[in-house]
């Protein structure tokens, strides 16, 4: 019995003591208040810190490929400018190649029309030295012939001149009445 009494007198370990709830009480706003007024700002500026970093990196992030999709559309413009412009150039090389082809043939013509004229004069000049030669040596020959046919002398220049063109005019319109019946 001894042990109730005791027990009696104390007091109940199940409900707790109202000073020691006042206390704890006490310690706990004291430290709600340091952590509300200190801590939690802290960690709030720490994390709008962090928001801002990453949604910075972010908007450079986004402002990079905005750059690098400008540049590439910037390339592609210069290499369609530069593929136009190397299309220009063969065009204007091939048609430059054109001209200068057509020039050479040109020239090539002229140098052939020259040549050929050349050619003709020369043939005509040897034609007529020709026929002088000829006609001199025929004559000649005819004088010395006529001579012997007629048993005398024809040296009289004049006279066998005048034999040797009668000659040779009849043998041209001989040459000319065959030429026109042919």
């Amino acid at each position: 019995m001894s042990y109730l009494m005791a027990a009696e007198g104390a007091t109940n370990p199940l409900i707790p003591n109202v000073w020691e709830m006042v206390i704890t009480l006490i310690g706990f706003l004291i430290l709600f208040f340091i952590v509300a007024k200190y801590v939690f700002p802290m960690f709030e500026k720490i994390y709008q810190d962090r928001k801002e970093a990453i949604e910075g990196g972010l908007a450079k992030a986004e402002k990079a490929q905005a750059e690098a999709a400008a540049a590439r559309e910037e390339y592609n413009q210069q290499l369609e400018s530069a593929r136009l412009e190397a299309q220009k150039i063969r065009e204007e090389a091939r048609a430059e190649g054109d001209a200068i082809i057509a020039e050479s043939k040109e020239r090539a013509a002229v140098e052939a029309q020259r040549i050929t004229e050349n050619a003709h004069k020369s043939i005509e000049a040897e034609r007529a030295a020709a026929t002088v030669s000829l006609r001199s040596e025929v004559g000649t020959l005819a004088t010395a012939l006529a001579g012997k046919i007629v048993g005398e002398s024809l040296n009289d220049d004049e006279r066998s001149a005048r034999v040797v063109d009668r000659f040779l005019a009849d043998l041209e319109t001989e040459k000319q009445n065959a030429g026109a019946t042919r």
